[in-house]
């Protein structure tokens, strides 16, 4: 008791550590928000020690603490981390990352006036799509384009203009939920068009469709089931097979890709997934997908399809509320100009660049990262055999051989250096497995193997976290 009311004595008072150098400094540009940092970290201590806890309340420590408080508090909320979990599509973190080619596009149509919807060559107001429609025709077939926020609002807006009051048939078993726990039958209740599920979850044939095809039924809907996979005793109806039965009967066929590859990733070792041009070929009338899974560029919903659909999209009062802005225009016009030339895929799109890199050289980048990592004091890494994923809700079944760093610490267990790694300058978001942290070489990029080596430096107790900037 009496070593608990001597700690609480010796908490710094509040104007004590105001008057530390440092934090005056830091109070000159904004005494409040200083003030209020300092009596947050007293009173931490304070609860601490009340708690049982002995913690160093020298005027120094608490200098410390006050500075990373503030500095933590001044960080912006949506920010720059370490992807070292081997997920290249992470849906958490982001999903695809942009090129730096791509990236200065970007900067550049944000920091200037620019052509959003303005026509140079003729000299009046133009159309937002007209940037990337006929780019997307040229590269997938498609007779006409248009692109909204997510793939989500671009299947809304095409079952609320093909099907609004009236019937969608679908398979039972491509009935997906999505991320966030959105599933497609209700997307398709927003659009005001009614669900009429055939067939059962495992199998479904022509004869099923054709049986549920009434005055009632608007279009015929395909999902392409590109976060799970339905194994064993299964059946489905091609998209080819539907196309014929659609047209055949006097109705389009709506093709939910997901996904949407522009690449074909058998070339990059990975299992069978339908491109785009594919789904084009097939002679869907209206096929979707997203922009920042396998695509590799920013999050849109792209619709590709037959004019005449198209043309009375962009009519629909629902693609104004759904639009694209300048920023995801730009950054997909850029990524899409690197697929002109499809031997810039690999080397200019980061989502391929990580997806294309073979064991020798991943293995390679670990032995570079354990010399910086084994130079930390108590820290012992190793190089191990590990399994990564596209991620993003594609290729779900499909595991990708890579080479990780495993971590462990003689001292610091390995999930308290998990937490401590998320609360650097830089997050770094790592993964535990069989008591080991990995850092998977596949998304953990070279640049950041110096700075990884300070955190872990910092997170040990081996370095100040003046250090990590």
């Amino acid at each position: 008791m009496e070593i608990r009311k001597e700690l609480l004595r010796q908490i710094p008072k509040v104007d004590e550590v105001l008057a530390r150098p440092a934090v005056a400094q830091l109070a000159e540009n904004g005494r409040s928000a200083v003030t209020q940092a300092v009596r947050q970290v007293t009173e931490g201590l304070r609860q601490g020690i009340l708690e049982g806890e002995a913690p160093d309340v020298s005027v120094e420590q608490v200098e410390r603490l006050v500075l990373a408080a503030v500095e933590q508090a001044g960080r912006m909320s949506l920010r720059p981390v370490i992807n070292a979990t081997g997920i290249v599509l992470h849906t958490n973190l982001g999903r695809a990352v942009l090129s730096h080619q791509v990236a200065q596009h970007v900067m550049e149509v944000a920091e200037n006036y620019n052509t959003l919807e303005y026509s140079c060559e003729a000299g009046r107001r133009g159309s937002r799509y007209d940037h990337v429609e006929q780019l997307l025709c040229r590269l997938t077939g498609a007779e006409a384009a248009l692109v909204v926020n997510n793939n989500a609002a671009a299947v809304m807006l095409i079952l609320g203009t093909m099907a609004k009051d009236r019937n969608i048939i679908v398979s039972r078993g491509e009935l997906v939920e999505i991320g966030g726990s959105f599933r497609v039958p209700e997307i398709m209740e927003q659009s005001n068009s009614t669900l009429v599920e055939v067939g059962t979850t495992n199998k479904t044939h022509p004869q099923d469709y054709e049986r549920a095809i009434d005055e009632q039924t608007a279009a015929l809907l395909k999902v392409h089931t590109s976060n799970y996979k339905i194994l064993g005793f299964t059946e489905e109806v091609s998209t080819e097979e539907l196309v014929e039965i659609g047209h055949r009967r006097g109705l389009p066929v709506i093709y939910d890709l997901g996904s949407g590859a522009l690449a074909d990733l058998d070339a990059y070792g990975i299992g069978s997934e339908p491109t785009v041009q594919q789904a084009m070929a097939s002679g869907a009338d209206v096929v979707s997908f997203s922009g920042d899974k396998l695509l590799g560029g920013p999050q849109a919903g792209i619709i590709l399809g037959k004019a005449g659909w198209i043309a009375a999209m962009k009519k629909n009062p629902l693609t104004r509320a759904l639009r694209i802005d300048k920023l995801t225009l730009a950054a997909l016009e850029a990524t899409l100009r690197i697929y002109q030339e499809p031997e810039q895929v690999a080397k200019q799109i980061p989502t391929y660049q990580m997806l294309s890199m073979g064991l020798p050289e991943l293995k390679a980048r670990g032995r570079r990262l354990l010399r910086r990592l084994n130079q930390v004091p108590g820290l012992h890494g190793t190089l191990a055999e590990e399994q990564g994923q596209v991620g993003g809700g594609s290729v779900p079944t499909q595991m990708i051989p890579t080479w990780a760093v495993a971590v462990q610490h003689e001292t610091v267990s390995v999930g308290e250096m998990e937490k401590r790694l998320r609360f650097c300058r830089i997050p770094v978001i790592a993964r535990v497995s069989k008591d080991r942290l990995l850092l998977d070489m596949r998304t953990t990029q070279p640049e950041y193997f110096d700075y990884l080596a300070r955190c872990f430096a910092e997170i040990t107790g081996q370095a100040s976290p003046e250090e990590t900037e």
